[in-house]
């Protein structure tokens, strides 16, 4: 069996136990109403906040519509270790870019994989559970171009609410919370978490709180994990609520329209089990199915860029830049070979002491993600930090090569003749470990944009990446940073020395001189990857904001009744992973929507930070 085999079926086996006689709500079962005080469209990162709390209120009634299934349906979710897993699987929309130009050249059509979550819990059932806020001068960036209410002091209340911090040494931090319904536990679990820690410091680097006071610094990794199990939106928040009688929740339902009525939302049309539905809104109907399908939806219903949609054949309600300003992290890979063996390999993962460690305890390898610290660079402090960098300590195995490159979208012509060749380097490696730079604030936009009128035809995105000039230095530097972790005394202590791990797979960058400029920034044009986060399509901004599609209480402009909240109302995409801002944006949509201040005892003490 290859490591894909022999992963699956021990994932499978251990978290048996863990779901053995675990009732699970059967949604298919629920009788929906003719109509429901609040309609939202997507159960994802901020859906699953939304549906609980507004929920908390037993007056009013609100039913969550998921394209997807429950998450309980793929085990291989639960267990922080099998997160490579679930991509590829029927609990990913399993989408694709559209050719680009001046990036992702060395992938299948140089299109971009682009993963996202199609069941309870979105995409946070398939990304990495990085818990990462951003930088304050994301959010008082955002207050200054125009979103009022959205200025640091304003979002710190919703994060702390939010959290409930299981990291020791965080426990009587001001900046976290305890008692939420979000679990954030500590990522480290090898002894080369300590190495990177050391490595980072030597280069200039503070250690720090990445979510504390500065955000500048190496930060061991903090991951939304609760006793050794996955802490999605869907386990952290709808299923606490899921028992509320005002609460209706139905999966497999593929939302086709809004339906407007003299410039005002009034109900939604869906398609559940192949049988039509159209449920009528009595206060909201609220858009929370992400950067990509949100715009998808307005556009389908008539909210969007006037030629695109007159294209598309479809009723123009309202012209709107929806669709535009896209913005996502991208990384590459950079491998370092060195001769601790800490990094979790094939063996170490099937051996029976790890099975047994998390059958017992849900503790050890299983229980951790492995990506063990984040690390952001800035230039200068009193701006937001242009990159960031993960580091990953997990060994690819042999036959796990496959996997990996398929998930990427290697092209597989550049992978025949090269595969055994690949294959046979990472058997010879004595140790293994990954880094990942990232390009925080491009400048490169991109867009979204309708196939046809068909909602089950997949939206064109095209992510444009490293089209702005500035984008590959800035990139460039990343790699440039990452390079010099191998001139430090803690590498040096390990051997541990940097590898170029897709070189086999970049012929046309072979006659370039190794190590220059010029090969890494071909290399990088060729390897070019999303860190799945893409922001920005239904923007935030001021009234008089030509840019925006919604003002700064997610408000759909000329459209009553009618928000968004989700990652698509970004101003900008935030320094850092955005599953936690994306939570926080719902915990304020929800206070706004109800215009109630649940954060006013937390707001008393964050004042002051």
């Amino acid at each position: 069996m290859g490591f894909k085999g022999a992963i699956i079926a021990l994932i499978l086996g251990v978290t048996a136990v863990y779901f053995t006689n675990r009732r699970t709500p059967t949604f298919e079962l629920i009788s929906l109403n003719s109509s429901y005080d609040y309609i939202i469209l997507g159960a994802g990162s901020a859906g699953c906040v939304l549906a609980n709390r507004l929920s908390e209120d037993p007056g009013s009634s609100v039913l969550i519509l998921e394209a997807g299934g429950s998450e309980d349906e793929n085990q291989n979710i639960s267990v922080p270790i099998g997160s490579g897993l679930v991509q590829n699987s029927k609990q990913d929309w399993m989408f694709k870019s559209e050719p680009q130009k001046k990036s992702c050249l060395a992938m299948q059509n140089k299109q971009s994989s682009w993963p996202r979550g199609k069941v309870l819990g979105g995409t946070s059932n398939l990304n990495f559970m990085q818990y990462v806020r951003g930088s304050r001068h994301d959010y008082d960036g955002w207050a200054k171009e125009g979103c009022r209410g959205w200025s640091y002091k304003d979002v710190l209340p919703y994060f702390i609410k939010s959290e409930d911090i299981q990291i020791p040494e965080l426990q009587n931090s001001d900046y976290h919370g305890k008692g939420g319904y979000l679990s954030v536990s500590d990522g480290t679990v090898t002894q080369l978490s300590n190495v990177y820690s050391k490595a980072f410091e030597e280069l200039g680097y503070p250690i720090t709180d990445c979510n504390g006071k500065s955000q500048i610094g190496y930060c061991p990794s903090q991951e939304t994990t609760k006793q050794g199990v996955r802490w999605s939106t869907a386990k952290a928040f709808l299923r606490p609520a899921i028992g509320r009688q005002n609460l209706h929740v139905s999966i497999n339902s593929q939302v086709t329209k809004i339906l407007i009525k003299d410039k005002k939302a009034v109900g939604v049309s869906f398609v559940r089990d192949n049988r039509k539905y159209v449920i009528m809104a009595n206060k909201e109907v609220i858009v929370s199915a992400g950067s990509v399908q949100s715009p998808q939806i307005l556009m389908l219903s008539g909210i969007g860029p006037k030629e695109h949609l007159k294209s598309m054949g479809i009723p123009v309600v309202t012209d709107l830049p929806v669709g535009e300003n896209l913005q996502d992290h991208i990384m590459t890979f950079l491998d370092f070979q060195d001769n601790t063996s800490s990094a979790a390999t094939e063996a170490k993962l099937l051996s029976p002491l790890t099975i047994l460690e998390y059958l017992a305890f849900k503790s050890g390898r299983f229980s951790k993600t492995h990506l063990e610290g984040t690390a952001f660079f800035a230039e200068d402090k009193n701006l937001p930090p242009p990159l960031q960098f993960h580091i990953f300590s997990l060994a690819p195995a042999p036959a796990q090569v496959d996997m990996f490159l398929n998930n990427l979208n290697i092209d597989r012509k550049l992978r025949d003749g090269k595969l055994e060749e690949f294959k046979r380097n990472l058997e010879g490696n004595r140790g293994i470990f990954t880094a990942l730079p990232i390009l925080l604030h491009p400048k490169s936009k991109g867009t979204i944009r309708l196939q046809s009128d068909d909602p089950f035809d997949p939206p064109l995105i095209d992510p444009n990446y490293l089209d702005h000039p500035d984008d590959i230095k800035t990139f460039l530097k990343g790699v440039r940073e990452l390079l010099r972790l191998g001139d430090t005394a803690a590498f040096r202590s390990i051997n541990a020395s940097s590898q170029d791990p897709l070189k086999s797979y970049t012929p046309q960058c072979d006659e370039l001189k190794p190590d220059s400029d010029e090969y890494w920034v071909c290399r990088i044009r060729h390897f070019t990857y999303t860190v799945y986060h893409p922001t920005s399509t239904c923007r935030m901004g001021a009234k008089d904001d030509t840019t925006a599609v919604v003002d700064p209480e997610l408000r759909v402009r000329g459209i009553q009744n009618l928000r968004v909240v989700d990652a698509s109302v970004m101003r900008n995409v935030p320094s850092g992973n955005t599953n936690a801002p994306s939570i926080m944006i719902a915990e304020k949509a929800a206070d706004m929507i109800r215009n109630i201040n649940s954060v006013k005892s937390i707001r008393e003490r964050t004042d002051k930070l």
